[in-house]
């Protein structure tokens, strides 16, 4: 059954990594491959955890949910500033937040 969840993982890893890759223009869905590569990281981490009874699997994977979510409020508000100044999130030659 481990086998199973582990190979569910891998397969969301790569499919974010193929979303980071073929939406990199946009950089809302950049953001949203990015967290489900660390949700899928992060799910690994458990699974190995409570396979092998370790609490630092367990541990670490509340630090990594604690950073994905500071990084993911970060890259928002960035995506917000990005959008007032210049009118839309797609990105065209640079990301620039100067006016």
């Amino acid at each position: 059954m481990l086998k199973y969840q582990l190979d569910f993982n891998f397969l969301l890893f790569l499919f974010s990594l193929v979303g980071v890759w073929i939406n990199r223009r946009h950089y809302l869905m950049v953001l949203i491959c990015i967290e489900l590569i660390l949700l899928s990281l992060n799910l690994s981490f458990l699974l190995l955890a409570i396979q092998f009874d370790d609490s630092f699997g367990f541990l670490y994977s509340f630090f990594m949910l604690t950073i994905a979510a500071a990084e993911s409020s970060i890259g928002l508000a960035l995506i917000i500033l990005y959008y007032k100044s210049s009118g839309n999130i797609e990105v065209i030659n640079k990301f620039s937040l100067k006016s």
